[in-house]
């Protein structure tokens, strides 16, 4: 049985090896890296987001799991909000393709439950675009009664993680200074998982875009030699 999942479907939602498409995703780490940020420079990009686009993610990761626990679900409210939190196009559609492989998982092993099927009422919201990420994983997480606390923790370490994956085909090291990267900025990843489960309101949900991020993103979009999607 799947419902009920708990603490261990926050650890599945947290692992890499999960059929979502992530694997193809850098954080826009690849575009940075290409404009010029220095290798050594890794560790404060993990930080800095963490502080600014994973908090807001997190923060809209909250927002729906409580979404998905209403009669009827309806999406579309978080879903705007965080469309309109992210100016970039290149990242909306960056979410929105995280999203769709978050979605199919969560059809094919929940399609009945109530917060996995209201899923068309966040597309519905932003024509043009689909589920985003935090939406959809918010989906899976009332799927396998993921506490909303842990649901923040998730979005935030996985963020993190996926720079440091990407890191390790983009700069290859040592694969235990990537994983140093990510225990080095705990303090800064619990502060932002802590921050974004305290969200009470739609209207408290962050705006944390960064315009050389979003700059970065926009000129991936336009690379021609490229190992990442985003």
């Amino acid at each position: 049985m799947i419902e009920g999942t708990g603490e261990l479907g926050a650890l599945l939602l947290a692992d890499g090896r999960l059929p979502t498409g992530g694997h193809a995703h850098s954080a826009t780490l690849e575009a940075a890296l290409a404009a010029g940020l220095d290798t050594g420079d890794i560790p404060d990009y993990i930080r800095a987001r963490a502080r600014g686009t994973a908090r807001t993610e997190a923060a809209a990761a909250v927002l729906a799991l409580r979404a998905a626990r209403t009669d009827p679900v309806d999406y579309g409210p978080v879903q705007a909000a965080l469309a309109a939190r992210t100016p970039s196009r290149a990242l909306r559609d960056a979410s929105s393709s995280l999203g769709r492989g978050l979605e199919r998982l969560a059809t094919s092993l929940r399609p009945d439950h109530p917060a996995v099927a209201a899923l068309g009422t966040a597309a519905a919201a932003t024509p043009g675009l689909r589920v985003l990420r935090p939406v959809a994983l918010a989906a899976l997480g009332a799927a396998f009664a993921v506490p909303e606390a842990q649901l923040a923790r998730v979005a935030v370490y996985e963020d993190a993680q996926t720079v440091a994956s990407a890191a390790l085909k983009l700069r290859p090291d040592d694969p235990h200074t990537a994983v140093r990267w990510v225990v080095e900025a705990a303090g800064e990843l619990d502060e932002a998982a802590r921050a974004a489960a305290a969200t009470t309101a739609l209207a408290d949900m962050p705006a944390r875009c960064s315009p050389q991020l979003d700059q970065w993103a926009g000129d991936h979009t336009h690379a021609t030699r490229r190992l990442f999607v985003a």
